[in-house]
């Protein structure tokens, strides 16, 4: 949350140098407040546990969130009851009017497939162009974050000679930018994935900016210099033992899979977790919620239809 401080005070100005947000008093007066209204489209298996994780990180912030849960009409899931859909998920058919601050995408156990293969992707080409006209920002996870790079702007993905699976040090590459605000210069992140998409080909789209990079692991954070798409390539959002659950159900089926580097100590999986991505985790979505949703999405939501919403306020972006 920001702290309001009179228009003038000379702390104001050190305080922004140092990546620290401020609000003077006068906008801080003039500001309506009201839950944040985030809707996540969930397309992983694993239907309760990734909600749960979502849940948790949105819910460490101050700032009040309403979550809602969407799912595809073209692809029924087979790892959750149908009474658990029916509760608590909603199709685009039945949110197609309404409009919403924040959208999350998650990952989904198909990037073996090319994407136009996936069984349901032209129902998530119509959510993408959902996003474009009824989402403030959105935030894409792992192959939702590929598979959003690739309808977007062509990006493609590739595939590896070895799953990129463990625990990776990155770099923050750009730490001025309000998602990053917070983060140590260096920090950890989860990864687990087959394929990877390449730098030059991010640096190749003006639109995109890379804000922070693992030597291991490839590009995790992208951000649009507005903040109006992020994807993440990583998984800042798992629980300590969601590692250690793919690990242990991969070795049972007899797949060739290696132990999750850096997670557990000194690699051996007999020795304890080290649960070292969590703090950045939580800083993550609480400076998504923060900067680019709370403090720059239209208080009328309907000003997202009227294009109103387009001007990006100067204290979201970049500084």
């Amino acid at each position: 949350m920001p702290l309001i401080v009179p228009d003038k005070l000379p702390a104001s100005q050190a305080l922004k140098d140092e990546n620290i947000f401020v609000m003077n008093r006068a906008r801080a007066q003039n500001q309506n407040i009201r839950p944040l209204k985030i809707i996540v489209l969930n397309l992983m298996p694993t239907k309760i546990a990734t909600e749960t994780q979502l849940a948790r990180v949105l819910a460490n912030s101050p700032l009040q969130v309403e979550m809602n849960l969407l799912t595809m009409d073209s692809h029924m899931p087979t790892h959750i009851s149908q009474e658990h859909m029916e509760a608590f998920y909603k199709t685009l058919d039945e949110v197609k009017k309404e409009y919403f601050d924040g959208l999350i995408i998650t990952g989904s156990p198909v990037e073996h497939l090319p994407f136009k293969e996936v069984d349901y992707w032209d129902e998530l080409c119509d959510i993408f162009e959902f996003a474009r006209t009824h989402v403030y920002s959105t935030m894409f996870l792992c192959w939702g974050a590929q598979a959003a790079l690739n309808y977007y702007y062509g990006i493609k993905k590739y595939p590896l000679d070895k799953k990129i699976f463990g625990v990776f040090r990155h770099n923050v590459e750009r730490q001025m930018n309000p998602l990053m605000r917070g983060f140590d210069e260096r920090f950890y992140a989860p990864h687990s994935r087959h394929t990877e998409i390449r730098r030059e080909d991010i640096e190749a789209v003006p639109e995109l900016r890379i804000l922070a990079y693992s030597e291991e692991a490839g590009a995790h954070i992208i951000s649009t210099e507005n903040g109006r798409q992020i994807f993440v390539l990583g998984h800042q959002e798992y629980d300590k033992d969601t590692l250690e659950q793919e690990y242990l159900r991969d070795k049972e089926k007899g797949l060739d899979i290696e132990v999750p580097k850096n997670y557990y100590v000194n690699d051996d999986p007999n020795e304890e977790i080290i649960f070292r991505w969590r703090s950045h985790g939580n800083l993550l979505f609480s400076n998504w919620l923060n900067y680019y949703l709370y403090q720059a999405t239209p208080y009328n939501l309907d000003d997202l239809r009227d294009g109103k919403a387009d001007a990006w306020r100067a204290t979201s972006g970049e500084e």
